[in-house]
């Protein structure tokens, strides 16, 4: 039973086919123009607003910071915070955006799908309202995975409890009550995602038995649907087309296989290990992301950096394990403040998104870069910090110069939350998905607590 709920689960990942359509499963934009990449970074325990503020503001800006009140400042002009220094390098294509809220998710220890979906979620399946952004936009530029997601799962209880080096239910939603399933390990992802171009004959063996399998069981599937009527026969009938969309995709794997070989990422076999440190876990996955990116797998990848329940290893100048929930409730750890703890875990993470960076700025694509058609979003999975209430979610974005929003070189702040002009997460993934073809009048729920027309993208973002 395991084996079949595992092949079933690893056949599934990417084949969304059932929220986005047989028709556009593999098209291709109507133009000319590379697609946009968009790459979802989370974290849990919280993302600390006053941390994000450049210590070189003058002291007009540096009360406005402390009031919360809103103002903009050039970021070339300015010092980044010392732990953003791996992205000093980039400082053009950044902009660290503060005031954003999100009270109408589930804040506080656990946010799962929450703040990727902009509506209250607590593990449930009935709790997913809809799609998360992310599968949102991979609608909008269609590939043969349409979604990939990367996690460190947590072992310390939570959010995507389960095996941390297996496939297991993610923090992504493909649709109402369809939660994402993500790889837990750089060994996983490597053995379901480059399966078609191992160089190993055991794996090659492997995946023409699964070919053989899914076609075997697509095709019983249809043949039970067609002795079926009403609801049962439309949910077998659905179940049988993704099957054939993950075929489709499978095929549409197997001719790209030259591109994959040559973007297949080369990872030293300390990566593959199941007690593999959780910095060089981030540090896998990121080349396994860059690989999927640039070889066309996907266009679209979201990957959990941690969770609360994440029992940290390989934190830089410690030897022990670190509990996450311990650090949000101010303990120590070997001699050091959990401030601290914090913010190595966090200059780590700006070490992954300039891996990030610099790798598709690297990768030629038209007359510049992949970069320039890529935009990343970092942010905390539940808030401003532990014990959450939802009334800031802090963003470092990185976008390329084809970027369709107003971004770039710029530290925003936002009128605070309750504030006239304050700004929701629903207001930042409309502002995305208006400005990239979607023309959704507002993506969310709406906070309850905020007495005024909230719907729409955030101008001060869109490009006039």
């Amino acid at each position: 039973m395991d084996s079949r709920r595992n092949f079933i689960k690893s056949g599934l990942l990417g084949a969304s086919a059932m929220t986005l359509g047989a028709n556009s499963l593999f098209a291709n934009n109507s133009n000319t123009q590379p697609p946009t990449r968009f790459i979802f970074l989370r974290k849990g325990n919280g993302l600390l607003p006053e941390t994000m503020a450049p210590p070189s503001l003058n002291d007009k800006d540096k009360a406005l910071e402390k009031s919360k009140s809103p103002f903009e400042v050039d970021l070339v002009k300015h010092e980044l915070p010392d732990w953003m220094a791996a992205l000093n390098q980039h400082k053009e294509n950044m902009t660290i955006l503060q005031g954003i809220s999100g009270k109408m998710c589930t804040t506080g220890h656990h946010a799962w799908c929450s703040s990727l979906g902009a509506f209250k979620a607590n593990q449930r399946l009935s709790s997913i309202k809809w799609a998360t952004v992310d599968f949102e936009l991979a609608k909008l530029f269609p590939s043969p995975f349409e979604h990939i997601e990367l996690a460190c799962f947590p072992q310390g209880g939570g959010d995507g409890r389960g095996d941390i080096n297996g496939i297991e239910k993610g923090f992504s939603a493909i649709g109402p009550q369809q939660p994402n399933y993500a790889y837990g390990s750089p060994k996983i992802a490597m053995q379901e995602l480059f399966k078609s171009v191992s160089s190993n004959s055991d794996d090659q063996i492997k995946y023409e038995l699964d070919r053989n399998v899914l076609k075997f069981i697509a095709q019983q599937e249809q043949h039970i649907a067609n002795d079926l009527k009403g609801h049962e026969k439309t949910k077998v009938k659905n179940y049988a087309e993704s099957l054939q969309a993950i075929r489709q995709r499978n095929t549409k794997v197997d001719s790209m296989k030259a591109a994959i070989s040559k973007n297949m990422p080369k990872l030293d076999k300390k990566y593959f290990a199941d007690d593999v440190n959780t910095f060089d876990r981030q540090d896998a996955f990121t080349e396994i992301l860059l690989s999927t990116i640039i070889s066309g797998m996907t266009n679209v990848l979201s990957f959990t950096l941690d969770e609360l329940g994440t029992d940290y290893t390989g934190i830089t100048g410690m030897k022990k394990s670190v509990n996450q929930h311990d650090v949000g409730h101010n303990k120590s750890f070997e001699g050091v403040e959990p401030l601290e703890i914090r913010k190595r875990i966090r200059t780590q993470h700006m070490k992954v998104i300039n891996n990030i960076v610099s790798g598709l700025k690297k990768a030629p694509e038209g007359n510049g870069t992949m970069f320039d058609n890529t935009v990343i979003l970092y942010s905390s999975s539940n808030g401003e910090t532990h014990h959450s209430n939802g009334s800031e979610f802090p963003f470092i974005i990185m976008a390329g110069k084809n970027t369709k929003m107003n971004l770039g070189r710029r530290y925003i702040r936002l009128p605070k939350w309750g504030d006239k002009g304050c700004q929701t997460l629903g207001n930042l993934y409309t502002t995305i998905l208006n400005a990239y073809g979607n023309p959704i009048k507002h993506y969310g729920d709406f906070d309850s607590a905020l007495k005024f027309d909230q719907s729409g993208p955030i101008k001060h973002l869109m490009k006039s």
